[in-house]
């Protein structure tokens, strides 16, 4: 499964993808703020292993972040599906990706979660070191919901996303 956007495609990650995901996953300025990932490009074959099991399942999808000419160019997760809700994270863009990566694959995601999948919320949570992704999520209209020392919790509802779409229209 791919979703095709303007600049960038989501596309289900493969096996094929496994060295490209340790590769990203293990640049620790950019994890800095994700559980780490300890193992092998084999560990992470397993994974995708166990992983296309819930996709098929329909219970979460990976998704390498890529350009039109399929040059891998990030990682972004949906994942913890109730009921109207979705989360979404683990989302990691190269340094060398083109500026308009990360607001083109979170519309992205809205778009899928939203007009595919039906969702009507997304619930995330973010380091409170990590304030220019926190920052990124307020100005999409994303509302901080609780905290503890370390996270903040938002959610985004569609009614919301309503709004941020039609800022944000000319990336779709």
């Amino acid at each position: 499964m791919t979703l095709n956007g303007k600049n960038i495609n989501l596309r289900v990650i493969r096996m094929d993808d496994a060295g490209f995901i340790v590769d990203l996953r293990k640049d620790i300025q950019k994890t800095k703020y994700l559980s780490q990932v300890k193992g092998t490009v084999k560990d992470q074959e397993q994974w995708i292993s166990q992983y296309k099991i819930r996709e098929k399942r329909l219970e979460e999808y990976y998704f390498i972040i890529e350009s039109k000419a399929q040059k891998r160019l990030g990682l972004v997760r949906m994942y913890d599906f109730q009921d109207h809700s979705f989360c979404w994270g683990s989302w990691l863009i190269k340094d060398n990706a083109p500026k308009t990566t990360a607001i083109e694959s979170a519309l992205q995601i809205y778009e899928f979660a939203f007009y595919t999948l039906n969702f009507t919320q997304s619930h995330f949570d973010v380091r409170k070191g990590n304030g220019k992704v926190a920052a990124f999520h307020k100005r999409f209209g994303a509302k901080i919901i609780d905290e503890t020392d370390i996270d903040y919790y938002f959610i985004f509802q569609q009614k919301d996303y309503e709004e941020t779409r039609k800022k944000y229209q000319r990336y779709l």
